[in-house]
């Protein structure tokens, strides 16, 4: 199956660029977040394991996952200094402008069965 575009709103303070993606149904241990050296930011979900008991799928209008976006940063960002949450089926990525753009590779960490987060130490 190929991976779903989901819509991304992006936001910028003078500290801070915020990220917001729709997609639902993920847990966080299937959702991984890599701010690239040139740039731009990469979001993907992977998909999750069919339903539990079903016998038979009498309508199917919508999967969860996967997942893949990327989108180009509106300006330099630490990627190891990023906060990311996801609950209630949105994404959502904090990166801090910095000088120059600090390449990195975030994972959530479970803190509810369908809820995560990443917060930098």
């Amino acid at each position: 199956m190929p991976a779903q575009r989901p819509p991304v709103n992006l936001y910028r303070t003078p500290d801070i660029v915020t990220a917001a993606a729709l997609m639902p149904g993920l847990e966080a241990q299937n959702i991984s977040v890599e701010v690239t050296p040139q740039g731009r930011l990469v979001l993907r979900g992977e998909l999750r394991g069919a339903l539990k008991d079903v016998k038979e799928q009498l309508l199917d209008e919508w999967s969860a996952g996967p997942y893949e976006r990327e989108v180009e940063l509106p300006a330099p960002v630490d990627g190891e200094a990023a906060t990311v949450t996801y609950g209630n089926g949105v994404l959502v990525v904090a990166l801090p402008v910095a000088g120059r753009t600090r390449p990195a590779r975030l994972a959530l960490q479970p803190t509810a069965p369908t809820r995560g987060e990443r917060v930098p130490s």
